[in-house]
């Protein structure tokens, strides 16, 4: 079966240094098979038959050997590729932003949807997926006004999210049906 792993806050900015070359080798040598990544910022698509479980733990396991902190979201390819099946139209009319939250599994997620529902929507939009929380946000005058760029990066759970522009979820799904 398919899989894709998605790691916060590596790579960006300089900080937190994780080379995909040697990420990837690692998950070979766990068997993982058809290992590929896309970008240098912890998108990995890979083949395994083991349970999600096992892959949770060994992924974990090499995530552990890093001097910081790096959560993860791993999603079989049914999973993510449901995501784009099932996404409102706005999704794919012209936007300034869109932008994808994929949430781990450290997140209460019905803390952290009352919490978006909470805030005032500032010519943005947002749509509730199973895996991940989709926002649009419609033209650049108003992007410093939006509860995304206001107030989305003060909350509690935002360290527990891992972001991916409209583009790269888009080529992440071109990947995971190939």
């Amino acid at each position: 079966m398919k899989y894709v792993l998605l790691l916060r806050g590596i790579n960006v900015g300089g900080k937190n240094k994780v080379s995909m070359a040697e990420f990837k080798e690692m998950l070979s040598h766990l068997g993982y098979t058809n290992v590929i990544s896309y970008i240098n910022s912890g998108n990995i698509i890979f083949d395994t038959s083991d349970t999600i479980e096992t892959i949770n733990q060994n992924i974990s396991i090499i995530l552990n050997t890093y001097p910081f902190k790096i959560n993860k979201v791993i999603l079989s390819q049914r999973e993510y590729l449901e995501e784009l099946e099932n996404l409102p139209s706005w999704w794919f009319n012209d936007s300034y932003r869109k932008d994808v939250l994929f949430y781990t599994n450290e997140i209460d997620y019905s803390i952290m949807r009352e919490r978006i529902e909470k805030m005032p929507l500032q010519d943005e939009a947002v749509h509730f997926g199973k895996y991940a929380v989709f926002w649009g946000k419609y033209n650049e005058t108003s992007y410093l006004k939006t509860s995304y760029h206001k107030y989305l990066i003060k909350e509690s759970f935002y360290g527990s999210i891992t972001i991916r522009n409209f583009r790269t979820f888009e080529k992440i799904a071109d990947l995971l049906k190939k």
